[in-house]
């Protein structure tokens, strides 16, 4: 009898038919069913067909970048930081490149602003897909003008004394921090004054105010007196005496002048009159000139400068030097007591250079006396004493008893030195002892004689006074215009002498 294969099998394992064991076809259905599980759980983890419902197979994709940069308003030099945002599909990139129309920028997206103003365009390109980029605008402001403050505004005049209708220039001193400025405007209490500050006196006497006022800052101001005089006073009558080496401390109330001083209670003193250098030289010749010139007394240089007898000369005024020691014309050195540093006339290129005009107008001090008797003294007299009557080499005693008997006297009874006349004595002093050098040759008196100045007057005002304020005044009172040098700006010292 032929047993079979599964009849040998069942032998074996009687028990396999009993419970009903698979056949081999459900085995190939059961191994397809775990496959499938495989599958759909591959599928949950991101794998799988690109083209099932519950994933995406295919390569990464950058869909956008956008841009932000803060602050977006900055100025030159300043910088500020960028940031890019990239969107896709996949597996993609963040990374970008960066890029700006102007100034840098760096990996990081740091903007730094370039040195002008502009508006910039800040680019970020996804590194990954260059055709997806994104922008921003940081606009760059020019750098704002530090902060500035006027702290002061000062105002000066010159001259601070003017007549009617004349002008004076007036300049600011803006002061402030930072980059401020210096710009001004300019009004008047009276008359007039321009944008540059030149002030035109009224029709009127008084005192006007000229006031600076910054543009920046309009509480910030600064002003100056302009004295305006009646019209101008002229006189066809002035005399200048010269004394010498002698201190304001050691004239004014000094027992050792009794008569200057008793002048100086009839007529006026300048109390802050200071001479301009140390030795004599000098300051005769800004006395003549405006200029210092030289400081050598050795010197007998002749000038050809603009100066007092120029102007004289050319405008027809008569003038007379009158000097001890010497003959008429004379234009030569040291001679005897006379000293050719004490007579600057002599040293003028005008009068030295032509024997002709210092025959007409150096005169031997004789003659002063005869002039005065015979009511022919010129319009300027300048009148030189020997060392020993100037208090150069002389006591002040003696200088002081020789101007009194040889000059005050005589004027007393001359009609211009009367009342109604119109003379005017000064008496000057070249320099200080020379232990005083404040201003340059020390601080000395100057006095003001005659029926035009005033009675017991003594300087009212703070303006320092020197020579070239001197011959200002003579050129003023003798009606020359334009001082030269130094007086030209130099104020007038008529604040000593009656208005008409």
């Amino acid at each position: 009898m032929r047993i079979t294969v599964h009849q040998r099998a069942a032998k074996r394992h009687p028990q396999r038919q009993k419970i009903g064991l698979p056949t081999t076809s459900v085995v190939s259905v059961i191994v397809s069913v775990i496959l499938y599980g495989m599958l759909m759980a591959l599928t949950a983890c991101g794998g799988g067909n690109p083209g099932g419902n519950g994933g995406n197979f295919g390569a990464p994709t950058i869909s956008s970048v956008s841009l932000s940069c803060t602050p977006t308003t900055v100025a030159m030099g300043a910088t500020s930081q960028c940031s890019a945002t990239v969107q896709g599909t996949g597996s993609f990139s963040s990374a970008v490149t960066w890029t700006a129309s102007a100034g840098a920028v760096n990996s990081s997206g740091l903007f730094t602003a370039q040195g002008s103003a502009a508006m910039v365009t800040v680019t970020a390109t996804s590194a990954q897909d260059s055709t997806k980029s994104g922008r921003a605008t940081v606009t760059v402001q020019a750098q704002p003008p530090p902060s500035s403050t006027i702290t002061s505004v000062a105002v000066s005049c010159m001259p601070s004394t003017v007549a009617m209708g004349a002008t004076s220039q007036c300049s600011a001193t803006v002061q402030g921090t930072g980059s401020f400025s210096s710009a001004v405007t300019w009004t008047a209490s009276a008359g007039a004054v321009n944008s540059s500050g030149l002030f035109t006196a009224p029709g009127s006497a008084g005192a006007v105010t000229v006031t600076a006022t910054s543009t920046q800052d309009a509480t910030k101001s600064g002003s100056a007196t302009v004295t305006v005089q009646s019209q101008g006073l002229e006189s066809k009558h002035v005399v200048m005496v010269m004394e010498e080496n002698q201190s304001y401390a050691t004239v004014v109330g000094d027992s050792a002048w009794p008569n200057l001083n008793r002048l100086i209670g009839a007529g006026a003193l300048a109390t802050n009159y200071y001479a301009n250098t140390h030795p004599s030289i000098g300051n005769y010749f800004m006395l003549t000139t405006g200029q210092v010139l030289t400081n050598d007394d050795s010197s007998t240089k002749v000038w050809n400068v603009d100066n007092l007898a120029r102007r004289m000369l050319a405008s027809g005024v008569s003038f007379r030097i009158y000097a001890e020691g010497i003959s008429r014309g004379y234009v030569g050195g040291n001679t005897g007591l006379y000293l050719i540093r004490h007579n600057p006339f002599a040293m003028l290129s005008d009068i030295a250079d032509s024997q002709q005009v210092a025959n007409a107008h150096i005169w031997p001090f004789t003659q002063f006396s005869i002039d005065v008797a015979n009511g022919t003294l010129p319009e300027f007299s300048f009148i030189v004493p020997d060392v020993n009557d100037d208090a150069h080499n002389g006591t002040p005693q003696q200088a002081d008893a020789w101007l009194e008997t040889k000059v005050v006297a005589p004027l007393s009874s001359d009609s211009a030195f009367e009342p109604g006349g119109d003379g005017i004595l000064i008496v000057d002093f070249d320099e200080a002892a020379t232990s005083d050098s404040s201003h340059g040759g020390g601080h000395v008196p100057a006095i003001f004689w005659g029926p035009v100045v005033k009675v017991g007057y003594t300087q009212s005002s703070n303006t320092i006074y020197q020579h070239q304020n001197m011959l200002r005044t003579v050129m003023d009172v003798l009606g020359l215009p334009n001082p030269p040098a130094a007086a030209a700006t130099a104020p007038t010292m008529t604040e000593f002498l009656l208005q008409r």
